[in-house]
């Protein structure tokens, strides 16, 4: 069995592509348990199997993307079976390295901040296999090779594959509610980044809504028209997620970690981690440093 995580550090390795890696797997079977601190993308050119995501099962098959956001643990069990081949491109990135160079493009960005943080219907997706190869073709040597100019390929690269992402493989009413406007994106923008601010203290949607001078029914109604979910369930996941953040780059108790996010006590902490991680946060610990170790 294969397991490994990934790091993926902002200035050091904020990026990595292994373009069409190929894997011939006989008759052994494949698993790979881990997570990432960056934003993958898995894409599958060819081969058949399960990704297992936050206690969910997805088909993985030919064709399809997968997203996983941050800390997502993910499993793929990949067959054995003669004569199989499993060939998939992985894209890991720091969203950080990019975001300072889509100020020009408030759409990709608001694209990116989606993959990133928000809620996905899905972590699957479906892609055509000719323009996705050709388009990371074109940029896979010009962001390997060493020297003052990679990084700005890198950039142009991953905003030519975002664009692409965005108008031909995520579906658009993933992303934006239709008729959306201008004015409703900034208020959700205002929203977000007041979450961000003040999730780990107790939430209070009457406080949010008076900073932004909205009123709280508002608030709600145009946060679960933007994303699906509630306000509430929203904090919850972005508490879920600096706990894991947490777990896997420090020893912090679980007890100190469960006040930090929140003001919780650990036994309501482990619940609400187990419901959403389906597993307890010491097995996710456990989970990510026998992958760091393997």
């Amino acid at each position: 069995m294969a397991s490994r995580i990934e790091h993926v550090e902002p200035g050091n390795r904020s990026f990595f592509l292994a373009f069409r890696d190929e894997w011939s797997g006989a008759e052994q079977h494949f698993q790979k348990f881990h997570a990432h601190q960056g934003l993958e993308l898995l894409f599958i050119h060819e081969g058949e199997g399960v990704v297992e995501v936050d206690g969910d099962s997805y088909e993985l098959e030919t064709g399809t993307l997968f997203c996983f956001q941050p800390y997502q643990l993910h499993k793929l069990d990949i067959p054995g079976r003669m004569g199989g081949r499993y060939v998939r491109t992985n894209l890991t990135f720091d969203p950080r390295f990019l975001e300072p160079y889509l100020a020009p493009f408030p759409k990709l960005e608001a694209f990116l901040r989606y993959l990133h943080k928000g809620t996905l219907s899905s972590p699957k997706f479906s892609f055509e296999e000719s323009r996705l190869s050709a388009l990371i073709e074109g940029h896979a040597r010009s962001v390997a090779e060493p020297g003052e100019e990679r990084e700005e390929a890198r950039v142009l690269f991953l905003i030519t594959l975002l664009r692409h992402l965005q108008l031909s493989v995520i579906p658009r009413s993933d992303q934006t509610p239709e008729g959306w406007s201008n004015k409703n994106a900034a208020h959700i923008e205002a929203i977000m980044d007041w979450v961000e601010l003040h999730y780990k203290r107790p939430f209070s949607l009457e406080l949010l809504a008076e900073e932004l001078h909205l009123s709280p029914t508002y608030v709600s109604h145009l946060f679960k028209q933007y994303t699906g979910v509630s306000l509430t369930d929203y904090v919850t996941g972005r508490r879920i997620r600096e706990a894991c953040a947490l777990l896997g780059n420090s020893d912090k108790p679980v007890g100190q970690i469960a006040s930090e996010i929140g003001g919780f006590g650990a036994p309501y902490f482990c619940k609400l981690f187990k419901k959403h991680k389906g597993m307890t946060p010491l097995d996710y610990r456990s989970a990510l440093h026998h992958s760091a170790k393997a």
